[in-house]
């Protein structure tokens, strides 16, 4: 089953620090500290593309529509601030979509927040907790957790 655009959409952004979203200009839209946007969601918003449109560093909107122009394209409104436009009605890689994001906020954010994601990011996720069936089965190969009834 394919992932839902939006949901999707909404937990990469707001995973970030200090992001919100609240509808802007009839779409879901995610702010950094409730003001300044660094995505907006586009239900075929003045066109016919399922899409977002996000900030980006300098020069990056030039690139990415040259080289995939199926996939991004210049934003209505914003995109002569060098924002891109991602569709989200193609195949999609969510691990570029996730660094796109990731990319659009820094490009927003105060560099305090960005010292902070930064932080985040060298810091190593903790270990999961192991289950307790896990912990057994490693000390007796031969365990089997009982089963539910």
């Amino acid at each position: 089953m394919a992932k839902n655009p939006l949901l999707e959409l909404r937990k990469l952004c707001l995973a970030l620090p200090e992001t919100s979203e609240r509808i802007s200009h009839g779409e879901p839209t995610w702010f950094v500290r409730g003001k300044k946007t660094f995505v907006m969601y586009a239900d075929h918003h003045h066109d016919d593309r399922l899409a977002f449109w996000c900030a980006a560093p300098d020069g990056a909107q030039a690139v990415l529509v040259a080289a995939s122009p199926e996939r991004f394209f210049v934003p209505p409104y914003v995109g002569h601030r060098g924002w891109l436009g991602v569709r989200l009605d193609v195949p999609l890689d969510w691990d570029e979509i996730a660094d796109l994001v990731t990319a659009a906020y820094r490009a927003i954010a105060p560099k305090r927040l960005v010292a902070e994601l930064e932080a985040r990011e060298a810091t190593p996720s903790p270990p999961r907790p192991e289950r307790r069936e896990e912990q057994r089965k490693k000390q007796n190969p031969d365990f089997e957790p009982p089963l539910c009834r």
